[in-house]
């Protein structure tokens, strides 16, 4: 007798198992009421249970999303959380993780383009909207920059570089390479994070800012800024002069 071997899918085990939101009236059901009430009146829950379309076995969609932001302290944790943590909470398939972070992406490629052709000096907020989104929750170091035209408008961003939790290798070469080749560019705007959320800047972060103001300056690219990123502040070393 030959035993087939079955893979585990919770999206699939869980349809059918339970009548869930489907049996609440109408007026409480969360796609009804964004419907009638739009997404502004809906909880955190509502609107991740949504995302989310159906339960698990024994807990209809509501149930888990409140389980899911508890369990990472809110939108923060939960759309900073990469597939395997995602992986590890109980009921979640395959499926639903890939909307959670389809989800994420869709609201960085929004604020992305926001962000290319805008004027650096004429709208940071935008930017540094941005900036958080890709940067803030990273576990560990990245060194990315933004390249810009002649009138100082963004024209592209690359990610460059990615370390340690408390450190980057930057090499100039590369630097150079991604501004004359694929980007054409004659300034530049210098950005990485700091995991540990403060944003002071080390003495090799001054080290690294001069070397490539030295490597740059000669072959026509002003570097404009090197913004620091951490848990919700930033360090800009054009705003303190250190540029």
């Amino acid at each position: 007798m030959s035993t087939a071997i079955q893979s585990y899918d919770p999206d699939k085990m869980n349809k059918g198992q339970h009548s869930g939101i489907k049996s609440w009236p109408d007026s409480e059901k969360p796609r009804e009421r964004l419907r009638e009430n739009g997404t502004g009146a809906l909880s955190d829950a509502e609107l991740l249970a949504i995302l989310l379309g159906t339960g698990v076995k024994g807990k209809d969609a509501l149930s888990l999303a409140r389980e899911l932001l508890a369990r990472f302290g809110g939108f923060r944790g939960l759309l900073s959380a990469n597939w395997h943590e995602l992986r590890e909470i109980r009921g979640l398939g395959n499926a639903k993780i890939a909307s959670l972070l389809s989800a994420v992406e869709i609201s960085r490629r929004q604020l992305k383009e926001e962000v290319v052709g805008k004027t650096y000096c004429r709208d940071p907020k935008s930017i540094m909207d941005y900036l958080y989104s890709t940067l803030r929750d990273r576990s560990r170091e990245v060194f990315k920059v933004l390249f810009l035209d002649k009138a100082n408008s963004i024209i592209g961003e690359e990610d460059l570089f990615e370390g340690t939790v408390d450190e980057t290798a930057v090499y100039p070469r590369e630097v150079l390479k991604a501004a004359f080749k694929r980007h054409r560019t004659t300034g530049a705007i210098l950005v990485h994070c700091h995991p540990s959320g403060r944003v002071q800047p080390s003495r090799e972060d001054q080290e690294i800012t001069r070397k490539l103001q030295s490597v740059c300056s000669p072959v026509g690219i002003k570097i404009l800024d090197h913004i620091i990123v951490g848990d919700n502040q930033y360090f800009s070393f054009n705003e303190q002069n250190l540029l």
